[in-house]
Order: structure tokens, then sequence, then C-alpha cells
């Protein structure tokens, strides 16, 4: 969500538009580092500085849907205060003025790729609860020789120690060789470690796993691993929409003041 930058500073009764359009057209107010031109939009969390002065773009409503895009690299967790001192997947997460992010399901330490974020706990449930069916995809390579007959098994259904689970669907990649066979895998429901103990049930190991899709959202090609991005409203009205969640009016964004002592700590851990 992006509005002009004069209309987001007039919400907040710096100035009139016209006055606002004179302040950009004089160079006195820039984007997050970069001097504003006329035209240009801003976003929520964008830094500006307005004639010397710190702001920070946040929403009037409380109630605004937000989703983030994650590619989570190895060796971070999926929880909020680990007792190891791990890095944690929120760690790097944007800061929001109210409430709080809320990871869309778990990876492993060792499980890498797609995680989903959002400030919205009536998203987040309605995404992660077994009724809403939604297929997670993954790529993932398997140390041994698998079989047809193993396929089928996987594709048919195997009892695990928790229930019966299968895969929706095996696809088996064209480069694999005999000794690290890589495979696409999809399934519709989000068990503790599901994917591996599927493959561990036909006396395979598996020795890497991405995630790739979650429902109708595909991990990007071009996010690199530990970065972050934020979906526009357009695209998360219709995840809310595939989970049978009413959508909500789009709000308006202003500025709040923001000393520079937090928004220099911002800007680094930005850089990290």
């Amino acid at each position: 969500m992006a509005e002009r930058l004069q209309k987001i500073l007039a919400n907040t009764g710096l100035g009139s538009r016209r006055e606002l359009e004179t302040w950009i057209t004089a160079g006195d107010i820039r984007i997050n580092g970069q001097t504003a031109k006329l035209g240009d939009r801003a976003a929520l969390d964008d830094d500006l500085v307005v004639k010397g002065r710190f702001y920070k773009v946040v929403s009037d409503d409380q109630d605004l849907r937000r989703v983030l895009v994650y590619h989570k690299p190895l060796g971070e967790v999926t929880t909020r205060d680990d007792p190891e001192k791990r890095r944690t997947v929120f760690d790097s997460l944007p800061r929001l003025h109210h409430g709080r992010w809320i990871a869309v399901g778990r990876l492993d330490i060792n499980t890498l790729g797609l995680l989903l974020l959002t400030n919205d706990g009536e998203l987040a449930n309605a995404l992660m609860h077994p009724s809403s069916e939604f297929e997670r995809q993954y790529a993932v390579r398997v140390n041994g020789r698998v079989s047809p007959e193993m396929i089928e098994r996987l594709s048919t259904g195997v009892e695990l120690d928790d229930g019966p689970a299968k895969f929706e669907r095996i696809v088996a990649e064209a480069d694999s060789d005999n000794a690290n066979q890589w495979f696409r895998v999809s399934l519709k429901e989000g068990r503790n470690r599901m994917v591996r103990r599927l493959w561990e049930s036909q006396e395979v190991q598996v020795s890497r796993l991405i995630r790739t899709r979650f429902g109708p959202v595909t991990l990007p090609r071009w996010l690199a691993r530990g970065k972050i991005q934020e979906l526009p409203a357009k695209d998360i009205e219709g995840i809310a929409k595939a989970a049978n969640l009413e959508p909500r009016p789009a709000p308006k964004l202003r500025v709040i003041p923001v000393h520079p002592r937090h928004r220099r700590k911002a800007q680094q851990r930005r850089r990290k």
C-alpha cells in the first residue's frame, strides 16, 4: 500500500497539499534517504525527513492486514524467544506500532524457504486450520534410491505415529541422480516434520528441504535468503478471500515523529 507523499503529510496536518508540493519542489523532503520528487509515493514503515525532522509512515487503522513473505535461511528458529539464544525469524522483521507478527505455521531450523507472517491472528488461524486445506509445496533432496513402489506408497498413504499421511503430488526432477534425488512434493497438512517423516517411513533421509509455496503465495525467485517482501493490499485481499474472510476497508496513511536515535537504530537493523 502506497500513497502520494503530499497526501500522507496532509493527512497528518503538516500543511496543505499545495504547500507540501512546494516543499517537495524545494528539496525539503526526503524518503528513505533520497530527495523526494513530485509524484513520489510513500508506503508503510518508510522513513521521511521533512524540513530536518524525522518521521515514520504508519497507518491510522490498527486493524490493517499485513502479510510478509520471508525467505527463511538455515539456522533460524520459528519461535519468538529461544532458550538457546539462537537467531529467530522475528529478529529481522519490521517493527509494528500495534500488535505483533505471527508466523503462519513453522519451519524447523534445518528447513529453508517460504515463511508467511502476518499481524492478523484471524488470517493466520484461517490459513493454518486443517479445514482450509491450503497446499504446501516443497523442493526436497533425498539421499538414497527411491523406487516407483515408494512413490506409490507415499501417494496413496502411509501410517505415521500420529495418523495416516500422504503427498498430494510427487514429481521427480529431471536432473536428479541415484545418490541425491530431487523431488517436488505437495501436501495439505502442516503436522510437525511431516515431509521428513513421510520420507523416513520409506527408510530414506531428507538432506535438503525448501518450502516454495503456501496456498496461493509462491516464494519469489529473486527474493534472497534472509530477505523480506511485504505483499500489496490486493494480494492480501485475495489470500483473505481464499481463506473465507471478509475484506477490510483500506486505511489512510499518516506519519508520526521519530527521534533521530531510534531512526539510526532502525537503519542499522535494515543494513544487517
